[in-house]
């Protein structure tokens, strides 16, 4: 084995890192990140950290080793990013003054690892096979390198850079040629006020005849939930017509709630006479194109006195009809001028494609690409391109051919970026007055009532605060005053294009199993890009949409591209191809983050079949816990980085001895996780790095009759060891053997998941680790299986039919119904009937469930107000429990 341990096989500062990601996520300062959209990147302050504390030696001294820490601490804070001064003594560790490492990173992505490599004064190589993410990785490595390189690296000082200056003049050319040709198509009002959106919703005619009207499918009528205003229908006029109400307009309407719409789960109701429309027949208006796509609200915005609601007008209905026909006009016009057609004629993905992907749009009878636009849309994005392609043949008759590349690639980033804020799969989010944008939930999701902006108006994601963005990074980058090379390379992991050996460091995120379908999302970003920048980068716009054949992702479907099998048996082939072209005496890392057994089984079996032996793991809260996919699933805050070598591994392991080593490895790092913060579902995902440790070492692991111990039963006993930690830890006792199963289940449910759903097999993973077959248990008390996922119900979702109940949870749950309908007299009785009305474990098992559960949930708030009046005062000597 290798004698050149380094620092992050010792020690990091999970926590303190783990804050400066949280506070990068909720700081509005742009990043790196905010050039264009890519999916699951990870925050600088994970890159930085890992990647320097990776490439510096071990220190054994605890006092040094202490302030090496808080070093690394510092240059990971988001206000360092650019800080030369910090840079400077980070580049001059990493490198010991020797010539610059050279580190791979063969799945960039969008490059917040490569990119922090060549900020730490290493040749940075970022290879990956999507050619929106190669755009992406080019424009923050090598542009910048290009543009800057007369900067005097020893100066601390900032000057102007010529190309930024001529960038943001160019910036400014375009957004005033664009606005010249669109400002007409947005209204401006006499008293002050300019339209910035639309909330628009497809609507089709009742299916009962007697009221046969039409009306909006709107999953809710609130315009700002803060000021109270929402939209409301007119229910005695023929025609669809809406009604501004709330603070500053027109009272409510007695009744109505506007958090009720006229959609839900695909179920349309009519507002006018209540009549159901099922979701195939909803499906079936949109196969059939009998839906309507109708103007809703006007969103206008007066720079004294803020956002203001309208209802449409004929004005704006004649103007709607004027794009309609200027778009025909237009189209006409390019499809000469560009010889391709202008309007996005690419495929959707279909409906086998993806379970993420957002295939439900074939069933909606969307298409094409193009068909995600409106037309007023269409004409913001047509018009945007043209006058990208315009502003290149400008540039060229002063500058080289590179240098007006460079300035329209960036342009066309930020054109591609606002498209994702002004698509048909927008909506308007009541709660901060704004549109979302496209991929809140990395996916093609359907959308009923959406919202379009004026790209010139104020909201998030408009041109001017895009171009803003571009400039302030592009400058913040240009201040590191990088001085090493920045290589980008399209290629497959499958087929690095590198000699063996090459690399002193490989660092990389790979893609989670089946979590994001890369390719078929970067499709949204990509025909477009094409159209704007596409003839300056024909080798890798040459496809009608991005390839997908090398594609290192699961698709579980029928027809699938890739299976389980194929996605294992690629991505260990890429995991060979990072051992050849790492040194003997390299180091990299592998970030990870998947809930399911199978996502992890897949990458256990890749890295250990490579050869690769996992020599530490640390848990680091990378994800955005406040995305829309968190909200209702489970999911998981923290990316496990798992440090690897290429250490000779020992040729054989007997399960029997090895357990004992992992019990005694994982109760270890247990510990240190705990004392961390980590907790849930990523306290039992960062196990299972520590648990690689010691698996891994071996080339073989076998039962005493030579029987190979294959990954799931690792991760089952990995599973047993931390579900009997976690309990004791949750207690905060050793007397959770006193329990019965189904009440372990729960607290440690309500810990690992609050009141998330979770996929079955990730529940049966669970349930199996407590000793319960879950099969046996759901549909009969509090675990209900709703389709593919589990949930656990709290005491608000049940009723009293559980009181001949002897289970402690059922107990408890019928306590809060008690409690929270104040009835005081049978709480006490059912108490002392069933023994826990001087039970200490009762107390224990409430106080571990609330201390679980956030602070906005109803059970939490039950539990807390229960045990404020519950006391078990010197219970052993039999006094009275004081209940209230």
């Amino acid at each position: 084995m290798t004698n050149n341990r380094k620092f992050i096989e010792s020690f990091f500062p999970i926590r303190k890192i783990s804050i400066e990601c949280k506070k990068e996520q909720d700081s509005r300062r742009p990043t790196i990140a905010d050039l264009h959209l890519w999916w699951a990147r990870r925050p600088i302050a994970a890159s930085r950290s890992t990647i320097f504390s990776s490439l510096i030696s071990n220190i054994d001294n605890l006092d040094d080793k202490l302030a090496k820490a808080e070093f690394i601490v510092t240059i990971s804070k988001l206000e360092n990013f650019n800080n030369l001064n910090l840079l400077k003594k980070a580049r001059k560790e990493v490198s010991m003054n020797k010539s610059k490492l050279k580190v791979l990173d063969p799945f960039s992505g969008g490059g917040s690892i490569p990119f922090e490599c060549m900020n730490l004064g290493c040749d940075s190589f970022a290879c990956d096979y999507n050619p929106v993410s190669f755009l992406i990785l080019k424009s923050i490595m090598e542009f910048p390198q290009k543009f800057s390189i007369n900067i005097d690296q020893n100066s601390l000082q900032s000057k102007p850079n010529s190309f930024l200056v001529d960038y943001a003049r160019w910036c400014d050319q375009f957004i005033l040629e664009s606005e010249k040709q669109l400002k007409s198509f947005f209204m401006t009002y006499s008293d002050g006020y300019n339209e910035i959106a639309c909330i628009r919703a497809h609507c089709l005619k009742c299916h009962n005849p007697i009221c046969n009207k039409i009306f909006p499918l709107v999953k809710q009528f609130w315009l700002s939930r803060k000021k109270n205003i929402a939209f409301y229908i007119e229910k005695n006029n023929e025609d669809l017509q809406i009604r501004i109400i709330g603070t500053g307009y027109n009272n409510f309407p007695d009744g109505f709630n506007p958090s009720k719409g006229t959609i839900k789960r695909g179920i349309a109701e009519c507002p006018y006479c209540k009549s159901i429309v099922d979701a195939v027949d909803v499906k079936n208006h949109f196969l059939n194109n009998t839906v309507y796509d109708m103007p809703l609200v006007i969103v206008t915005y007066h720079e004294k006195y803020g956002k203001k609601y309208r209802t449409i007008t004929e004005f704006d209905k004649q103007n709607y009809k004027n794009i309609e026909n200027y778009l025909n006009e237009k189209q006409n016009e390019l499809r000469k001028k560009w010889n391709i057609e202008p309007i996005p004629n690419e495929p959707v993905p279909p409906k086998n494609s993806h379970r993420a992907v957002g295939s439900q749009l074939p069933l909606y009878g969307i298409k094409t690409f193009g068909e995600l636009f409106n037309p007023r849309q269409t004409l913001v994005m047509l018009v945007f391109t043209d006058v990208i392609r315009e502003i290149y043949q400008k540039i060229l008759k002063k500058e080289t051919n590179d240098y007006a590349m460079m300035i329209v690639t960036y342009l066309a980033l930020i054109v591609s970026k606002h498209a994702s804020y002004n698509s048909k799969l927008c909506w308007w989010e009541p709660d901060g007055e704004r549109v979302f944008n496209v991929f809140g939930r990395q996916t093609f999701a359907m959308v009923y009532d959406y919202s379009e902006q004026n790209p010139f108006g104020g909201l998030t994601g408009n041109i001017s605060k895009l171009v803003k963005q571009s400039n302030e990074i592009l400058q913040q980058i240009i201040d590191c005053k990088i001085d090493a090379e920045g290589k980008v390379i399209q290629t497959s992991a499958l087929r690095l294009p590198f000699s063996d050996g090459f690399f002193d460091a490989v660092f990389t995120d790979p893609p989670y199993y089946d979590n994001i379908p890369y390719s078929y999302l970067s499709d949204f970003f990509y025909v477009w890009l094409k159209r704007s920048i596409g003839y300056l980068h024909p080798a890798n716009f040459s496809t009608p949409l991005t390839p997908k054949s090398d594609e290192i992702v699961v698709y579980q479907n029928q027809n699938s591209i890739n299976s389980k099998e194929l996605f294992e048996k690629k991505l260990a082939e890429s995991f060979k191809e990072i051992y050849r072209v790492l040194k003997s005496e390299g180091v990299g890392y592998i970030v990870y983050t998947h809930k399911s057994n199978e996502g992890w089984e897949s990458l256990i079996n890749s890295i250990l079949e490579s050869g690769f032996v996992v020599t530490a793991s640390l848990p680091i809260n990378t994800e955005m816990t406040t995305r829309l996919g968190a909200n209702d699933s489970a999911s998981l805050s923290s990316s496990i980085y798992m440090i690897i070598r290429k250490h000779k591994k020992l040729k054989i392991g007997f399960y029997k001895e090895i357990k004992l080593d992992l019990k005694q490895h994982l109760n270890k790092k247990l510990e240190q996780l705990w004392k961390e913060g980590i907790s849930g579902a990523d306290f039992f995902i960062a196990a299972i790095g520590s648990a690689i440790e010691v698996f891994g070492k071996y080339e073989r692991v076998v039962d005493d009759s030579d029987n190979p111990i294959l990954i799931p039963k690792l991760l089952d006993d990995t599973r047993e060891i931390v579900t009997n930690y976690a309990i004791k830890q949750v207690l905060h006792s050793d007397f959770s053997d006193q329990i019965s199963l189904m009440t372990r289940f729960y607290i440690l449910w309500r810990w690992a998941y609050g009141e998330a759903k979770v996929p079955f097999d990730d529940a049966r993973k669970m349930a199996q680790s407590v000793g319960i077959d879950l099969e046996k248990e759901w549909n009969k008390g509090f675990i209900t299986k709703d389709k593919e996922h589990i949930r656990v119900l709290g005491p608000d979702e049940r009723d009293d039919g559980i009181v001949n109940s002897h289970e402690l949870i059922d107990i408890l749950h019928l306590v809060l119904l008690l409690w929270k309908n104040k009835k005081k007299d049978r709480l006490e009785k059912l108490l002392k009937e069933k023994g826990y009305d001087k039970s200490d474990v009762f107390k224990r098992v409430a106080q571990a469930i609330s201390e679980s559960l956030p602070q906005e949930s109803t059970e939490k708030r039950w539990l807390d107000g229960f045990l404020t009046g519950f006391r078990i005062d010197n219970y052993q000597t039999g006094t009275q429990a004081k209940l209230f």
